[in-house]
């Protein structure tokens, strides 16, 4: 069998995510024993089989299938989708891996790039998970398709909404409930928190619902509770800035706790692991003081949120937008109008939503100053986003 492989079955060990050291780790073998079956030299034991299935989740019918299928590499993944799309009833394993792959690319752009750049893409692959799971049987493959519409529907709820500029509420509700009804169906926890936790962004800072949101975070953290301390302890965190909204300075310390110890407890492990930035817990506490009316205290938190965040995002824009709220709260307009001349250099490259409408907001509240120069000018740029 020299030159031939088995190419689905380390396809599917990638598509969820394990290494050869980690699925040989997780059997009790050598790495080198992986090896040997991918490269079809050698059969896994019979007493090995159902332990392989259950790592790479399949059946072991399913799994029979992969090691019979030894051959040469399989078509480019592109042009394989294409003849799925064509043949929807042949749509396998390999596919929907790719199509996953693809949604999880365009997911980690999305803190650094314009929704509106990354929405015709994201909307054409949900449409196309769809499209499969419809024509595709029962089975790991309908599975799969199920994850990868919860996923792309997660991202599809994000992108719509900051693409409106944070103004359709509906469609992107619309679009998590899908993700959170696909993810049940796969019994997947973290998908389904994390749409969850998505959901009760529009409740917080959409339409400004801080009761709505508490129900969705709080649930968010009961879901994820077991398997994530990264969505739990955002959760978390979202749910003690429903409570500072809500004028709940105690209920919010109980749940800024509650984040800080999921946060501890964070491994790289952890499924959620890429959702992680070190900034969270100091972003939303100093959001929180804000709501609170401490605006020393939110200072204090932002400015270290902002050290901790490397590049450029569109988190940026909303850090630097809290600041300047928390500088007018002081009464300091120079300070206040820097960071807003900082907040719209994000915006420009990013379109960040959710910092545009603290930079609008900030104004809003220089209005006692705007005969100063320095207001007029931030007043100026602010004006130019909006120009087509």
């Amino acid at each position: 069998m020299a030159g031939k492989r088995r190419h689905r079955l380390a396809q599917r060990r990638k598509a969820i995510g394990l290494s050869q050291e980690r699925l040989a780790e997780s059997l009790g073998v050598d790495r080198s024993t992986v090896v040997r079956w991918e490269r079809a030299e050698t059969d896994p034991q019979p007493w090995h089989r159902p332990r392989l299935a259950t790592a790479l989740r399949l059946s072991i019918e399913e799994l029979a299938d992969l090691l019979a299928d030894v051959g040469q590499p399989p078509s480019p993944p592109d042009e394989r989708l294409e003849y799925v799309l064509r043949h929807p009833r042949r749509v396998d394993l390999v596919t929907v891996a790719y199509l996953r792959e693809r949604v999880r690319d365009l997911d980690e752009r999305y803190d650094r790039l314009p929704s509106t750049l990354l929405l015709a893409e994201a909307g054409q692959l949900h449409g196309q998970a769809i499209f499969l799971r419809q024509h595709a049987g029962r089975g790991t493959v309908q599975r799969d398709l199920a994850a990868a519409v919860a996923e792309s529907a997660t991202l599809m709820g994000q992108l719509v909404w900051d693409a409106s500029q944070r103004r359709d509420h509906t469609a992107s509700a619309m679009y998590f409930d899908q993700a959170i009804d696909a993810a049940r169906e796969t019994r997947d926890v973290i998908t389904e928190a994390n749409a969850l936790l998505r959901k009760s962004y529009l409740a917080l800072y959409g339409t400004k619902q801080p009761t709505s949101s508490l129900v969705l975070t709080t649930n968010a953290a009961t879901v994820s509770h077991n398997d994530s301390h990264v969505i739990a302890g955002l959760a978390h965190l979202h749910r003690a800035e429903a409570h500072a909204m809500l004028g709940q300075p105690r209920d919010c310390a109980g749940a800024l706790v509650a984040a800080e110890d999921h946060f501890a407890a964070v491994d790289p492990n952890d499924p959620a692991a890429v959702l992680f930035c070190p900034s969270h817990y100091t972003r939303l506490a100093g959001s929180c003081w804000l709501f609170l009316n401490r605006p020393t205290d939110a200072i204090v938190a932002l400015q270290n949120a902002r050290h901790l965040i490397a590049a450029r995002r569109k988190s940026t824009a909303v850090i630097l937008g809290n600041l300047a709220l928390a500088s007018i709260l002081q009464r300091d307009i120079d300070a206040a109008t820097s960071y807003l001349h900082e907040a719209i250099d994000v915006i420009e490259r990013t379109r960040a939503g959710g910092g545009l409408n603290l930079a609008f907001t900030a104004a809003r509240q220089l209005r006692p100053w705007r005969d100063q120069p320095a207001v007029q000018d931030v007043n100026d740029r602010l004006l130019t986003l909006m120009t087509p």
